[in-house]
């Protein structure tokens, strides 16, 4: 099985990475790691992780899970047309489809969370000038004040905190595919 991090090149969440990285290789679950760009991307709390996968070149097919990692730097990756296109084509392929923290919003945005149940880091979004969850009903969610939602093959989560019971859903959600 293969999986798919989408994180934002500067100021993703350190902890919802590392950690549900870790747990799906623990599962021996391979992990690619894609972001805006090619180099070494930072946390927003000093983790570096050297990315060699563009969007603009992935190919979802390739993936059983796709996972977009939140943090401070969402909205920089939440504006492109590739992570949109990936959440698309991972949704419509049948895929594993998962965000966590301040990246349910990129799922609402490529229109997969019209009806399906869906959690998100409560918080203010300037580009929407809204909060998130609202953000999320606007796109046709249902928001549910959980720390984990499962609906179907697509994950969300709050942030940091669950990362670890986030990695355990998805290894889950893929080992019963």
């Amino acid at each position: 099985m293969k999986a798919l991090f989408i994180i934002a090149f500067r100021d993703f969440q350190d902890w919802e990475f590392l950690k549900t990285k870790e747990i799906l290789e623990q599962n021996k679950i391979e992990c690619d790691v894609a972001s805006t760009q090619i180099g070494l991307a930072q946390g927003a709390f000093g983790a570096n992780f050297k990315v060699t996968k563009i969007l603009e070149h992935i190919i979802t097919k390739d993936y059983d899970a796709v996972i977009f990692v939140g943090g401070a730097g969402t909205p920089s990756v939440r504006i492109k047309r590739d992570s949109i296109r990936i959440a698309e084509e991972s949704f419509k392929l049948g895929k594993v489809t998962c965000a966590i923290c301040w990246a349910p919003t990129i799922l609402g945005k490529a229109g997969i969370l019209k009806n399906k149940k869906a959690t998100v880091w409560l918080g203010y979004d300037e580009e929407y000038g809204m909060n998130t969850d609202k953000i999320l009903e606007q796109y046709g969610a249902n928001f549910v004040d959980k720390e984990v939602v499962v609906d179907g093959l697509i994950i969300t989560a709050t942030g940091p905190p669950v990362a670890e019971k986030f990695a355990k859903e998805i290894v889950k959600a893929l080992n019963k595919k």
